[in-house]
């Protein structure tokens, strides 16, 4: 049984950690070269979920807590950036005067 647990957490975390930084890879080639805005917009904010998501898989392979309430907070501040730049393409200015 010990066996198989430190098998899952040395080779399988890591090939699911390779392959989420392989798709950041995608992301982060559609966001520099997207055809619109929005798809650079959509491709940022995937790029910063499976960011989030690389953080939590490496706290439990490291067995740090401290990366579940970091992945927790970048989760915040990515869902309210996404607001701002939003409301920022719809209006053209984020505070109304």
């Amino acid at each position: 049984m010990i066996e198989l647990d430190v098998f899952l957490k040395d080779y399988v975390f890591l090939a699911i950690g390779l392959l989420i930084a392989l798709t950041i890879l995608l992301c982060l080639y559609r966001a520099v070269l997207g055809p619109g805005v929005f798809n650079r917009v959509t491709a940022v904010n995937v790029i910063g979920t499976k960011t989030i998501v690389l953080l939590v898989i490496i706290g439990y392979i490291f067995e740090r807590p401290l990366f579940f309430d970091i992945s927790l907070l970048y989760a915040m501040l990515n869902f309210i950036a996404t607001l701002v730049f939003a409301k920022y393409l719809e209006r053209g200015e984020v505070c109304l005067r």
